[in-house]
């Protein structure tokens, strides 16, 4: 399942990739080879179809492997090129476009988001006026969590689902509480698309995907389905219980998934939801966010989507970031992360079949990303263990 042959940069249709000079004589240090081993270990384990995941030092690709196939036929393995769903990933695309459009003063952070979408309204009188797209971007307008993402999954119109939040009484002032969003953050969609003659899909290819040559991104489902070399999504089925135990006392346990159908419900969200990519494009993405495209991605630019606008306590708690973690906020778009030695800017995703992972500490100049077609929380897992171990990990490059 794991096929590992390594190329040049050339080949980056092929199962496995490691830039040459990366290594020397193009062989792994022992933490190289100890953290590939656990990615393989783990996709194993849990029977995971198919993933990516690229490590960045400074402006350049230190190690990029893919893993398995874009579906069970094991017809076709994921290559460096194969674009996957980003999920909310892609909200780190919406948060630096719209500010990129704000530095440029075609439109301004301060707006209200009223003034684009005047059906906009809240149970409280006046309080939808009161939420301006720089609150949509932090995930600060004072509105309860996830707000009527389950009208996504229903035969429901986006202006449909707006004129419902009429129901909503705010939990807080804007600016004073977080509370994660996927439709009311797709609001700045509007306020983008007013700026300009184009479409959001449009400004994305013309300002980020074609000047950072990401060749296999794209935004929208139409795009995704009908390009030749995707990887599918999968769900878990079920788990079998082997009968086996691991050297710890641990049940052994089998792990099935089902390949499903791409679902086009977060779609409806693009500034949320909608982006899809391959593992070569988030190398590049990484790359410009550590500041080696100042032509594309400015320095004022990337101070500013990452400035910590909103405190977001409830990350602290969360699973294999716990013991990591000392502080965490929200940007425009992208979560910061203070670890013990670094700051980390960070941001996940997750959406029906598949998961992604990205992040970059700006003070070391790495970064990591990692995709799958199945949603399986090792994601995190393997996450969280590269950047604990990240200063190891790329020392001596």
């Amino acid at each position: 399942m794991f096929n590992r042959i390594k190329l040049l940069l050339c080949c980056v249709s092929l199962a496995f990739l490691i830039i040459p000079n990366a290594f020397s004589n193009g062989i792994y240090s022992s933490q190289q080879l100890k953290f590939h081993h656990k990615v393989l270990n783990d996709f194993a384990k849990f029977s995971i179809p198919g993933g990516a995941y690229v490590v960045i030092k400074d402006d350049r690709i230190v190690a990029l492997e893919t893993i398995g196939y874009t579906d069970l036929t094991k017809s076709s393995t994921v290559n460096a090129e194969t674009a996957f769903r980003l999920a909310s990933v892609s909200k780190t695309f919406a948060g630096t476009l719209t500010t990129m459009l704000g530095q440029e003063r075609y439109l301004n952070l301060d707006d209200p988001v009223t003034r684009f979408v005047p059906h906009f309204k809240l149970a409280e009188v006046d309080a939808a006026h009161k939420i301006t797209l720089k609150h949509l971007l932090s995930h600060s307008s004072g509105l309860m969590p996830n707000a009527y993402d389950n009208l996504l999954h229903e035969n429901w119109s986006m202006d449909k689902i707006i004129d419902r939040f009429s129901k909503i009484e705010p939990l807080c002032k804007p600016a004073q509480c977080y509370g994660y969003q996927n439709i009311a953050y797709s609001l700045v969609q509007p306020a983008i698309e007013a700026s300009q003659p184009k479409t959001y899909a449009q400004l994305l290819q013309h300002k980020i995907f074609t000047p950072l040559a990401m060749a296999n991104a794209s935004v929208g489902y139409q795009p995704f389905i009908q390009s030749h070399n995707i990887a599918k999504p999968h769900i878990l089925k079920k788990r079998i219980n082997t009968g086996k135990y691991n050297r710890h006392g641990k049940s052994i346990k089998q792990y099935v998934w089902r390949t499903v159908s791409i679902a086009p419900d977060y779609y409806k969200v693009s500034p949320a939801a909608g982006v899809n990519a391959s593992i070569l494009d988030m190398a590049k993405w990484l790359i410009a966010n550590l500041g080696y495209k100042p032509e594309i991605l400015s320095k004022e630019l990337l101070t500013e989507i990452t400035e910590p606008r909103i405190r977001t306590k409830r990350d602290l708690r969360k699973r294999y970031w716990r013991r990591l973690l000392q502080d965490a906020h929200y940007g425009y778009g992208w979560r910061i992360y203070q670890m013990k030695d670094f700051k980390l800017i960070y941001h996940s995703g997750w959406v029906e079949g598949y998961r992604a992972d990205i992040g970059y500490a700006p003070e070391l100049g790495i970064g990591f990303a990692m995709l799958m077609n199945a949603e399986s929380n090792v994601i995190g897992r393997l996450s969280s263990e590269f950047w604990s171990n990240a200063k190891l990990y790329t020392s001596g490059i």
